[in-house]
């Protein structure tokens, strides 16, 4: 099965107005989706012009007037910005590779896990709430939080992050179809396109 590389953070707001949509897309695809939970943070970090250089004005927009516009356009209920948003991001994106190296499907615990976060003020740096989250789509989230900063999965995570920067990701969420680079949630329309006919030239452009 044909796969699509998904490279997210579990607390992003992009990647959770997108999730269902992007669910619904790889299904429609047949494709698996290649779940990469990253370092945010750190990616940015890669890339100060992307995010840190933007004016507080355009950070304004970007995180606040955009992301309303966006959420009641994919019909998706959103907060202005959930209370714990800032805690800690390895907890959660720990969780989810550890449910990947325990074989399960992620799928509905990953948009979860964002819907949590950004509808239902969940904390994710918390693991009691994790282990809510788990429970509401039927998963027993004990192994999972017992795994998440183990060496195998804080491994994963570092070398998730490594590949994003690597390859010139810059933020959540992106999407590879068949080595092509979709930044953002607002490009799902080209994702879907992608899945059925490939886009004509490359990434980078020389």
């Amino acid at each position: 099965m044909k796969t699509i590389e998904y490279f997210y953070s579990a607390h992003s707001g992009y990647a959770y107005i997108g999730s269902k949509m992007f669910l619904e897309i790889a299904k429609n695809a047949d494709r698996k989706i290649d779940h990469r939970p990253m370092d945010l943070r750190a990616v940015i970090a890669a890339w100060p012009g992307s995010h840190n250089g933007r004016t507080p004005q355009h950070r304004a927009y970007f995180s606040g007037r955009e992301i309303q516009r966006w959420a009641e356009y994919r019909g998706v209920e959103i907060m202005a910005r959930p209370t714990h948003h800032d805690n800690e991001i390895a907890l959660s994106n720990g969780f989810l590779i550890a449910g990947l190296l325990q074989g399960l499907n992620i799928d509905a615990l990953t948009d979860r896990f964002l819907e949590g976060h950004w509808r239902d003020d969940a904390d994710l740096a918390n693991p009691e709430d994790l282990l809510k989250l788990a429970s509401d789509v039927g998963i027993d989230g004990a192994p999972l939080l017992e795994a998440a900063r183990s060496p195998e999965v804080v491994a994963v995570h570092d070398k998730n992050t490594a590949e994003a920067i690597e390859r010139s990701v810059f933020g959540s969420p992106t999407y590879f179809v068949d080595g092509d680079m979709f930044y953002g949630q607002d490009h799902l329309e080209l994702v879907a396109r992608a899945c059925q006919e490939p886009f004509g030239g490359n990434w980078p452009i020389d």
